[in-house]
């Protein structure tokens, strides 16, 4: 396969990968290419990057690969995360919320087989919103970041603990996350979320 061509299933794939990356054995793995080969066109595309002052940038964390922002970007996304259009929670942010509530600690992967599409634009504005943060890695292939619920959700759903989230009726996983939502739904009470009553 054509070098360039490779270099950009690269980054569409570590897009995809979210914060959890891809290590070098695994994208040779997918990519059927020799490790130290497919950590070169990591390298290569790296540079790419870097030389046409693109806004995202590959790092390397804990021996995997991931596409993150520039750090000196941070005041524009903190402006775009806490503008009141962006402050109301869609439905898919909602649907996640529920799930990660009432099935937590889980990861990104596990989120997307209930719901069955991807979730990474939800998981980051919950994360942006003080809902839901990682807190820990599952002993799996990867070591997939976990996430859970925050203070700050039980504090603006009204809990004193998860333990009183409502339990649903549904046995079917499908009826059960409708009814999920609707609860977490029924608790916001059509009221648009401010990140100053997230602080209070």
């Amino acid at each position: 396969m054509d070098y360039q061509k490779l270099k950009t299933i690269i980054e569409g794939l570590l897009f995809m990968a979210g914060d959890e990356g891809l290590t070098k054995r695994q994208l040779a793995d997918i990519l059927e290419l020799d490790a130290d080969f497919a950590s070169e066109l990591v390298y290569d595309l790296q540079r790419d990057l870097q030389r046409e002052e693109r806004g995202v940038q590959i790092t390397e964390v804990a021996s995997a690969y991931r596409m993150t922002t520039h750090a000196e970007h941070a005041p524009y996304f903190e402006r775009m995360a806490y503008t009141p259009t962006r402050a109301q929670l869609s439905q898919a942010a909602l649907e996640t919320l529920s799930i990660v509530a009432y099935r937590q600690p889980i990861t990104r992967i596990d989120i997307e087989e209930i719901r069955g599409v991807k979730t990474d634009r939800a998981i980051q504005s919950l994360v942006s919103k003080d809902l839901i943060e990682e807190v820990g890695r599952a002993e799996a292939i990867g070591r997939p970041i976990l996430y859970g619920t925050t203070k700050s959700f039980l504090d603006y759903f009204g809990l004193a603990s998860i333990r009183e989230l409502p339990e649903p009726k549904h046995v079917d996983v499908d009826d059960a996350l409708d009814e999920q939502t609707q609860m977490l739904f029924d608790r916001l009470d059509g009221r648009q979320m401010t990140i100053d009553e997230l602080k209070e």
